[in-house]
């Protein structure tokens, strides 16, 4: 007897399946004619996917800047991983692991290479707050949960500072050969600058934002510091944010065959509660605005996210993996949508999470009750 059984579940391609769960793993996928102490049939009216990733949020709760509770921008959102994007430095690390394993959403983090992280906009001012041996020994402490490090650089972070904190973070990176993710934004540095040190598997986040620092030149084509770098290897994240995603950007380098490797939200509390991010779902809907394929929003938040971020047993329905599910509709109707410079778009359709299953436990969200699921 299986735990859990979805049954006539929807995949984006429209194929129908049953995915049967045992002990927080995917234990079958086809037809399934088996017992389960739960069933939930989704009549093949309802959508699923891998659990949903959501590569770039905050949420560190007590943070004093940006900071959210994991479970309301996870879960609560149809989101089943979030990884919180360089709110904590090496001084808060014990702090946030005891507080994320409080969470039912699966709660990663990308560390500050500043110790102090975001307890004030300008993190990489004083090079004297990297303190690499305080680094190390959270790494070393942590590992399943420090899965990235971070760096911001942009004007108000770094100061009279320059690239340095860049060139300080890449070799720390040499250590741990974890991920970082490079927070581009107002210059100096320059973009040229920034991409010019990254290397395969490094991920540019706020990848589509229309500041004067953009992927574009004044011409408005790609910069060849970022072609080049997309060749070597490097990811680019959208991290959408209050400030950072610009519609006009996006549409001119989908006209360029030029994709984001991860859509993520970098979500808190302000943008949650009054936009323009509002959720993940509301970010990935947007690229539906853009023309995009469905599979290709929902690859960006399943397989490419976990792909990149080591996540393993995460990002597909595959017998073996994790049980991490996401339950969602495509509502036909219209939205309006805005991006970080107040352009709005339309469109007719949007996603709509309505339930996650976590490590084979299901959380309804809001709009899932009122479609009748239950627990």
């Amino acid at each position: 007897m299986y735990d859990l059984i979805l049954k006539n579940a929807k995949l984006i391609d429209g194929s129908i399946v049953d995915i049967a769960i045992e002990a927080g793993k995917i234990a079958e996928l086809g037809q399934i004619d088996a017992a389960a102490q739960k069933t939930i049939d989704l009549k093949g009216l309802h959508y699923v996917s891998a659990g949903w990733i959501d590569s770039h949020t905050h949420c560190f709760a007590r943070s004093p800047i940006y900071h959210d509770e994991p479970d309301l921008i996870g879960v609560h959102a149809g989101v089943t991983a979030v990884v919180d994007a360089g709110s904590v430095g090496a001084l808060d690390a014990d702090e946030f692991y005891h507080l994320a394993q409080q969470s039912k959403t699966n709660v990663y983090s990308f560390l500050n290479i500043s110790k102090i992280g975001l307890i004030r906009q300008s993190e990489l001012s004083d090079m004297n707050d990297i303190d690499v041996p305080l680094f190390d020994q959270a790494l070393a402490k942590y590992p399943d949960f420090i899965i990235g490090i971070k760096v911001r650089m942009s004007r108000s972070v770094v100061g009279e500072n320059g690239i340095k904190p860049l060139v300080q973070a890449k070799e720390m990176q040499k250590k741990s050969g974890l991920p970082l993710m490079i927070h581009v934004g107002n210059n100096p540095p320059e973009l040229d600058e920034v991409a010019d040190l990254l290397t395969k598997g490094d991920i540019i986040t706020h990848c589509f934002n229309g500041k004067p620092n953009k992927i574009f030149d004044k011409e408005n084509n790609l910069r060849d510091s970022i072609k080049r770098a997309i060749e070597r290897g490097v990811i680019l994240d959208i991290g959408h944010g209050g400030e950072s995603f610009s519609f006009a950007v996006a549409e001119r380098a989908k006209c360029l065959d030029i994709y984001p490797n991860t859509i993520s939200s970098d979500i808190y509390s302000k943008n949650r509660l009054q936009g323009p991010v509002f959720s993940l779902a509301n970010v990935m809907t947007k690229f539906i605005c853009l023309g995009y394929s469905l599979k290709r929003i929902i690859d960006s938040v399943t397989c490419n996210a976990a792909e990149i971020l080591h996540l393993k047993n995460k990002g597909e329905l595959a017998v073996g993996y994790d049980a991490d599910i996401t339950i969602f509709d495509l509502k036909q109707e219209k939205i309006a949508l805005s991006d970080a410079e107040g352009e709005v778009r339309e469109s007719n359709e949007r996603f709509v999470p309505l339930a996650c299953i976590v490590s084979g436990q299901t959380e309804i969200t809001e709009e899932g009750r009122k479609n009748g699921l239950n627990d």
